[in-house]
């Protein structure tokens, strides 16, 4: 049975504003705990909960991979390279920000925004920025793990500038299944929302799972339920 390390969801950091309520799986903003700095090469997981009208104003970004995950409602995206796009559940979006870039997020719909952002720090620094958006393969993470990005891309895949790989199970009340982590390798499991025993551990909405020996580790749905995994080098 693996070893699993938990970060329970309400153990998070936490910060709550008029338009923006956020919890922090790693050390954030004013939020610090030397204990919780990022696992391996990923560094943010934010799980925002952001109001009708609210969002991040443009701001500067450098030398970071960044991930968007939707969970409910409409993200608007604007950036100093061009891009405009709104990005919705069924999607998976990528800011190389390299040199520097600048850019904007807005709750752009009439219902609450709920996403995680995702922060992985990349094999090397600089370079020019670059935007990626696209649909999330709907029978590639039924129920099992499907590759959303990797180093390699490829077809219906996101590209990160990182030995990284992240995957995405949707699994049915009862269902079960397998991640088999290489050797050499980290994984960390974050049950964005369900409830799910991962070898005998039982997880719900917002806690996760980090685990380093290789080998076959076993996800069962207690009841519908959605889990981002990444994998990555030590």
């Amino acid at each position: 049975m693996t070893k699993l390390t938990l970060r329970p969801g309400n153990e998070r950091g936490h910060s709550q504003m008029d338009w923006l309520d956020s919890r922090f799986s790693f050390s954030f903003a004013d939020y610090h705990d030397p204990e919780h700095m990022g696992f391996l090469d990923l560094r943010v997981i934010n799980d925002d909960h952001i109001a009708v009208g609210g969002g991040f104003g443009m701001h500067p970004h450098r030398d970071m991979e960044i991930i968007t995950y939707v969970i409910d409602g409409k993200l608007a995206h604007k950036d100093s390279i061009g891009t405009g796009s709104t990005i919705v559940p069924g999607e998976i979006q990528r800011m190389s920000t390299g040199s520097g870039i600048m850019h904007s997020e807005f709750n752009a719909g009439d219902t609450p925004l709920h996403l995680l952002q995702i922060w992985i720090m990349p094999s090397a620094r600089g370079g020019a920025p670059s935007y990626a958006q696209k649909p999330i393969d709907t029978k590639s993470v039924s129920g099992q793990f499907g590759l959303l990005a990797s180093p390699e891309g490829g077809s219906g895949l996101i590209t990160i500038k990182q030995d990284a790989n992240m995957w995405l199970a949707k699994l049915s009340k009862g269902q079960n299944t397998m991640f088999d982590l290489k050797p050499s390798r980290g994984a960390w499991a974050h049950v964005v929302r369900g409830d799910v025993t991962i070898d005998g551990q039982k997880l719900t909405t917002g806690d996760a799972a980090s685990w380093i020996e290789p080998g076959a580790t076993r996800f069962a749905a207690n009841d519908d339920s959605e889990v981002l995994l990444f994998d990555m080098v030590q």
